[in-house]
């Protein structure tokens, strides 16, 4: 944690180092006070809110450091999600090629890459996986489609993810899955959530 900064009136924003911090402060943060109403992470940082008739800044801000000094890397024993995987995707080959390996070589270290999701947003459902066994930083496209289907698997800069509902999207398909990422009938909604493990498996061509 290298900053916490007020954001409005009821809300602190702290800034992170990467990834794996947001994720070890976020769970740090798990079990907040009473008038803390939300914790978000982000990309770098984590967003505090609360309500100042209830707590002041002062008590957030002592909360946030003190549980700041005792994060540590999110571990769990819990079972991974496993997402299968049809490696069909538009920009599969051109992905391989821009990062100089073959394709199956790229589907291998997608596959054999222990995920997890760092962040959710951008659309519900939608996990931000990070994972410190992929080794490629993967660029955008450089005019991003105007329609991605449900179920597109991308990759863009360090992260992988799922694209949970049809939506413009400027990262790199490189295959598509079936399973249902986000159903507001079910409990609870998104499969994927801040911490969760995912595994990404191969599947042919039904």
């Amino acid at each position: 944690m290298s900053e916490i900064r007020p954001f409005g009136d009821e809300a602190l924003l702290i800034e992170a180092d990467d990834d794996a911090a947001v994720l070890a402060l976020a769970h740090a943060l798990g079990q907040p006070p009473a008038g803390v109403v939300d914790v978000v992470p982000a990309a770098r940082t984590v967003l505090v809110a609360f309500d100042r008739t209830r707590i002041g800044p002062a008590a957030v801000r002592s909360w946030i450091a003190s549980a700041a000094a005792g994060a540590v890397a999110v571990t769990d024993d819990g079972e991974d999600v496993v997402i299968p995987v049809h490696y069909d995707g538009a920009d599969l080959a051109d992905t391989a090629a821009l990062l100089g390996v073959t394709v199956d070589r790229l589907i291998e270290d997608h596959m054999s890459a222990p995920w997890r999701v760092a962040l959710t947003g951008f659309a519900p459902g939608f996990g931000y996986l990070v994972s410190t066994d992929w080794p490629h930083r993967v660029p955008r496209l450089a005019v991003p489609r105007t329609r991605v289907p449900a179920g597109a698997d991308p990759l863009a800069d360090g992260h992988a993810g799922v694209y949970p509902r049809a939506t413009p999207g400027g990262w790199r398909l490189i295959g598509s899955t079936d399973l249902t990422l986000f159903d507001p009938d079910r409990t609870p909604p998104a499969l994927l959530a801040p911490g969760t493990r995912v595994r990404f498996e191969r599947r042919g061509p039904e």
